[in-house]
């Protein structure tokens, strides 16, 4: 057996992933190029810190937040008329205003959702997490219930399968399941494993219909719990967490505990009750909403 003892620190590029920097494979250019140093002396492949040392990309100070191995993963029904980015030119309500507090920590979005656009949105602390997410490579289901003006023929849904030219190229869905309705609306459950802008709604445009309202169900193994309201956020639970590591290929750490009670509601109306068990499970399937059963 050996004595020898295992290295010291954690690989520079792993520290500044998980600080949301970029991938791993993004920061070792970045170390090629010298645009990172450690201790004012530049870094090299390989290099190990330890939350004593300093470390600073382009000249700026990297947090010492970046060594803490225990991230958190949010999932927060995001509401109509509010934009995913942290501030807004235009003045217009942001999904990072209503996230719990966070102690020497940042959330990162895991991709975007329209301003029109509701439905589940996930947060984490891990930078490295949040890019893996996002890479197209994974080809991460995304779920969305679709609720749509107009007649739909079957010659329209065998087109939207097939695929149809958009603008920034060819797109389908993966596949669409009707949900009910009545009237001139209609419900329909769609998948793709694409997050191009406003893709969802160019694609029924693309066949001559329009979507009144859109609403994300589930991101891979991620689902919007059921009667979880918009301006909610809740914790993962630590099943559907790893099993959202192990979908893109990384071991999950272990996990903290929040920083406050979860969930946590926003603008909650009179006579509703906190968050019950049932609402915090994320791992049951989803339910048709209750507009398309209408």
């Amino acid at each position: 057996m050996s004595d020898r003892a295992p290295p010291a620190g954690e690989k520079l590029q792993k520290v500044l992933a998980r600080a949301g920097l970029g991938s791993r494979r993004q920061i070792e250019h970045w170390i090629e190029e010298g645009r990172v140093s450690v201790d004012g002396t530049a870094a090299a492949l390989g290099t190990r810190v330890t939350p004593d040392q300093t470390i600073r990309v382009d000249g700026r100070n990297v947090p010492t937040h970046s060594f803490q191995a225990k991230p958190r993963v949010l999932i927060y029904h995001k509401p109509e008329g509010e934009v995913c980015t942290r501030s807004d030119p235009q003045g217009r309500p942001t999904v990072f205003t209503k996230l719990p507090a966070l102690r020497g920590a940042r959330w990162i979005v895991v991709g975007r959702l329209d301003y029109n656009t509701s439905g589940l949105l996930l947060f984490t602390t891990d930078g490295e997490l949040a890019n893996r997410l996002m890479h197209p490579s994974h080809e991460i289901e995304r779920e969305y219930a679709v609720r749509v003006l107009g007649k739909v023929s079957d010659a329209m849904l065998a087109r939207l399968k097939e695929g149809v030219m958009l603008e920034d190229g060819p797109g389908h869905f993966d596949s669409v399941a009707e949900a009910g309705g009545a009237g001139a609306n209609h419900w329909y459950h769609v998948v793709l494993k694409e997050g191009r802008n406003r893709e969802v709604r160019r694609l029924w445009e693309a066949v001559g219909v329009k979507v009144s309202r859109l609403i994300r169900v589930r991101f891979g193994p991620a689902q919007l719990p059921p009667h979880f309201h918009a301006g909610r956020t809740i914790e993962m639970d630590a099943a559907t967490t790893t099993e959202l590591y192990s979908f893109v290929g990384l071991k999950a750490p272990a996990f903290s505990k929040p920083d406050r009670p979860e969930p946590r509601r926003t603008r909650a109306k009179a006579g509703t009750r906190r968050g019950s068990e049932k609402s915090r499970t994320v791992s049951r399937p989803p339910r048709k909403t209750r507009k398309a059963r209408r």
